[in-house]
């Protein structure tokens, strides 16, 4: 039997058709007349079937994402750029995109999501920065990720290369290359620094890079370096519980994991005792940290909702190369400056990017 329409040919005009037939079928005294109509029948519901299902293929499939963070003290400020990425790709929340937003407390707390993103069959996770990179790279294996900010994502094993990622990861480093600058920038806008307190975890696998680069230029400068251990809140109560206001000393968080645990409790007693921090990002300069120099963690989100919407639609985070930071912000509080005695020379401030005033 040959169908009267075809795949891709005008539904509407072969119903007409169809009607057209029905009518003398009906009234025909022989059995070709039933033969007919039952066909149009046949037909009519094949196609009324077919019609529902395309309808259904051509809606946009709802686009499950699981993100995650380690740090209750804030909320990394690419998140925010990342969906503004994602809606002006058109991934609209509440119509074709599901966002699970996890601000967690700790490693422990990230692994178990990262095992909820499995159970819950998420389409891709997001993880931000290192902790959770970590716990997705530990139990995620088919589902695709895609990081923000890692320090080092080859030397801490997430991905075979810069170039070809392998595996089910890809993402945005963040970290890499702070500590040498942002200790330089130090020295610069206080020369009388003679102490650097450095917090540091040396359960973090990426401490001892970070620590070693810190070492070399400290000692260039002639500065030196106190290394504190430092696991929890208490343990920075005690260490700077013991600095005082002009004692050329400054903070620095050197650990990743530390800079997203302490860092609001670390520049609230850094700022009751006058004494300069330098901060990771420029949000937490805004927040009084005296300095910061790193990547634009704005961009990193646009950018990542690129890849996202690349890999919802069929690329393989293997072959999506890793991106390094292509615009670093040198961010200045001029406020906080003022407030604990510093004078920033006018040679620095004119390279800063962000003044806050």
């Amino acid at each position: 039997m040959t169908l009267p329409f075809a795949a891709g040919s005008n539904r509407d005009v072969w119903v007409d058709q169809c009607a057209v037939t029905l009518i003398p079928a009906a009234n025909a005294e022989s059995g070709g007349g039933t033969m007919k109509t039952a066909v149009c029948i046949f037909l009519g519901v094949l196609m009324l079937a077919t019609g529902t299902s395309l309808e259904a293929q051509s809606q946009k499939k709802v686009a499950h994402l699981g993100a995650f963070h380690v740090g209750l003290d804030h909320v990394p400020g690419s998140l925010q750029r990342l969906k503004e990425g994602l809606a002006a790709r058109g991934y609209e929340e509440g119509k074709n995109l599901v966002l699970d937003w996890r601000n967690l407390a700790d490693d422990e707390a990230a692994h178990k999501t990262a095992e909820d993103f499995i159970r819950n069959k998420v389409d891709l996770i997001v993880a931000f920065e290192n902790q959770t990179i970590r716990a997705a790279k530990a139990v995620v294996s088919q589902i695709p990720v895609v990081f923000l900010h890692a320090t080092d994502p080859v030397a801490d094993g997430y991905v075979e290369s810069l170039a070809r990622p392998g595996g089910n990861m890809t993402g945005f480093v963040g970290l890499r290359e702070l500590p040498d600058k942002q200790i330089e920038l130090f020295k610069e806008i206080m020369p009388r620094l003679q102490r650097l307190i450095a917090l540091i975890d040396p359960a973090d696998p990426g401490t001892g890079r970070l620590l070693s680069e810190a070492r070399k230029v400290t000692a260039l400068l002639k500065v030196q370096l106190a290394e504190h251990k430092v696991s929890d809140a208490p343990d920075v109560e005690h260490i700077l519980g013991s600095v005082k206001t002009g004692s050329g000393d400054g903070i620095l968080i050197l650990s990743p994991n530390l800079q997203q645990k302490v860092t609001a409790l670390t520049l609230s007693l850094a700022t009751e005792r006058h004494v300069p921090m330098v901060v990771h990002s420029p949000g937490w300069v805004e927040k009084g940290g005296l300095f910061s120099y790193g990547h634009d963690p704005f961009s990193v989100g646009r950018d990542a909702a690129g890849y996202i919407d690349r890999i919802l639609k069929g690329a393989r985070p293997a072959d999506l190369p890793i991106e390094q930071p292509r615009t670093f912000i040198f961010a200045v509080n001029l406020k906080t400056a003022k407030q604990i005695g510093v004078t920033i020379p006018p040679n620095v401030l004119a390279r800063a990017d962000r003044v806050i005033k």
